[in-house]
Formats: structure tokens, sequence, C-alpha cells
């Protein structure tokens, strides 16, 4: 796989409310080791459409990466022009470093919002400009991120595409895993 597109929930669909919440370092960790790994398999670009929550923290990640060296460039595909400018300014802040150091930007619309059809039509152009998808996703879990999976599998059922997973056990496991690697957590 040589292109992937990464999406999942927006922060109020998990509980964040701050952009300094604890839990989007764990997020972030989860989708960084993923990433790691299939890089290792030939990954060259991650795609985005730079929305509030696992796809801005997805980019974030993506630029750390690249700065610590590794061969991955990043593309971000929003569905319209400007699709930050009604959200918290921090996150409008992340947005507009994000989409500056990114190897590639363009929306797909060069317009603002009109109607739903714009996300469709994005949902529909990053799966047809991609080899497959990760998704953070619990299927118990209903959320924004429904819209662009039914995309994603009616597209497989045509062809070849492949949809990978961080459900909350991966979460869970990262958790673990970075209490276990605490030294602090020993001298209890």
């Amino acid at each position: 796989m040589k292109t992937l597109v990464v999406t999942g929930y927006k922060p109020i669909e998990m509980g964040i409310f701050k952009p300094d919440d604890p839990k989007i370092y764990f997020v972030k960790e989860a989708i960084k080791k993923r990433l790691i790994g299939l890089m290792e398999e030939g990954l060259e670009w991650v795609l985005t459409s730079g929305q509030m929550g696992v796809e801005l923290w997805t980019a974030e990640v993506v630029l750390d990466l690249k700065e610590d060296e590794y061969p991955i460039e990043l593309g971000i595909i929003p569905p319209f022009e400007n699709q930050h400018e009604r959200w918290p300014e921090a996150f409008q802040a992340v947005y507009e470093e994000v989409t500056m150091l990114a190897d590639f930007f363009k929306p797909v619309f060069n317009k603002g919002y009109d109607g739903p059809y714009q996300f469709r039509a994005k949902d529909q152009f990053l799966v047809e400009h991609s080899d497959g998808c990760l998704v953070l996703f619990d299927e118990d879990t209903d959320g924004s991120p429904k819209f662009f999976l039914n995309v994603a599998r009616k597209y497989k059922e045509a062809g070849s595409y492949d949809i990978l997973y961080i459900t909350p056990f991966d979460l869970d496991e990262i958790v673990e895993e970075m209490r276990m690697n605490d030294p602090d957590y020993w001298q209890q």
C-alpha cells in the first residue's frame, strides 16, 4: 500500500473538549505506531481531509515523522475552501499550520460550503485516490466515520481496497504499553 487515507472521530465524538486533553496523546501514539508499521511495508503518502479530531492529529503525527526523517508525504484534501472558519480557534490554528506544511493541499471544491454533496464527493475522491484507509472507529459507537466507511466498503466490494482500523482495544493497548514503559509505574 503506497497511499493511505486516515480518518476517524471528531473530538466531541470521543469526549474530548479541550485541545490539551491527555487522551489526544494516546490517540496520536496509536496512529504513529500504525503508520510506522505501514511505512516499513512501503507506505509513501498519508491523505486526510483535515477535519478536526483524528484527521488533524494524524497530520500532526505525519509532520512529526517527517521531522524525524521518515520518508512519508502528507496530503490534505478538504471538501471545500475554508472548512475551518467556524471551528474553535485552537483547532483553526492547527489546521492552518498543517495545511501550510503539507506536501500537497487542494480542496475538492474551489468554493466555500455549498451542501452535504461536498462531503460525499470528498470521501469518494479520497477513496479513489488511495490504496486503503485507516479508520479510528468502534462498530458499537456510531459517528461521523461511518459515512466515509460506507464509501470505502462499496469501493472494496468493487475491487481491492484495504480497510484497517484502530479500535478502542488498540487504544487501551497503547495506554497499557506506555504505562508499563513508565519507570514511575514500577515504583508504586
